[in-house]
Order: C-alpha cells, then sequence, then structure tokens
C-alpha cells in the first residue's frame, strides 16, 4: 500500500538534497566572486591610503579561501593592523569569515539562473552589504560605532 504523505515527502527530501547539492557545487565559484568584489574594494582602499595598506590573496584549492591583511604606516614602516579570514564552510552551507573573535557566518544560496543569495541569519543582503559586513570593521575601526 502506498502512502501519499510519504510519496509528498520523499520527494521533498529529494528536492532539499538536490538544492544543498547544487550550493555545495557553486560554492567555489561564490567565494571567486566575493574575492572579486573584496578585490575591487581594497583597491580603492589602497588608492587612498598607499599600496602597503591592504592585501588580498586568494587560495583555490580545496574548498577555497581568502586572506585580507590591513596594515597602518607608522614613522615609514608597515606592520599588520588586522586579518580577515574567508573560507567555505560546507556545513552552513556558505561562507565563514574569521576577524578574531567570533566567526562572521553568511549562508549562500543559489536563485534560479545561478543567481546567489546571501543571509546573515534571518536577515537577506547584498553582495554589497556583504562586503561592507566583511571589511568595515577592519578598515576603519575608529568610524564602526
Amino acid at each position: 500500500m502506498e502512502y501519499q504523505w510519504m510519496q509528498m515527502r520523499i520527494t521533498e527530501e529529494q528536492d532539499r538534497r538536490q538544492r544543498e547539492d547544487n550550493i555545495r557545487k557553486r560554492l567555489p565559484r561564490a567565494l571567486e566572486e566575493l574575492h572579486g568584489s573584496l578585490t575591487e574594494c581594497l583597491k580603492s582602499y589602497t588608492e587612498a591610503f598607499g599600496a602597503q595598506a591592504a592585501s588580498i590573496q586568494f587560495v583555490s584549492r580545496g574548498t577555497g579561501h581568502i586572506h585580507i591583511e590591513i596594515r597602518d604606516e607608522a614613522e615609514g614602516r608597515w606592520s599588520g593592523r588586522a586579518h580577515i579570514d574567508i573560507s567555505n564552510d560546507l556545513t552552513l552551507p556558505g561562507f565563514k569569515v574569521e576577524r578574531g573573535g567570533e566567526p562572521y557566518l553568511v549562508e549562500v544560496g543559489v536563485l534560479a539562473g545561478d543567481k546567489l543569495f546571501y543571509r546573515d541569519g534571518d536577515e537577506y543582503i547584498t553582495l554589497d552589504e556583504l562586503t561592507r559586513r566583511i571589511l568595515d570593521r577592519s578598515l576603519f575601526p575608529k568610524l564602526v560605532g
């Protein structure tokens, strides 16, 4: 005997697993896209404060990793002020941002047309807002309030 509720739940679970698999496959490219946006932000920052003021590195092996270093100049010497590490978190699925202290977790999902969405808790955010939330505290610590 077939139970209608069981078939519906099986279909729902198959759909959920397919969506989860799609985002896991999409996460490496999502991190590359985030890297491009962060690079643009840091380009503006280094144009304003000097080429040594910030650097960004992208390591694509494995699930991917972005490392950002922010520096200050004092008496002609540059010294590190802040580090930001961003990696894919397959269990979320999304990004894990380490800035010293509690990690900042951002869920990433795929919409129709291979477009991404970002969610911080219950709040959906744009890529522009995501870059601000990642960089603002580290780049402008005295302006955050």
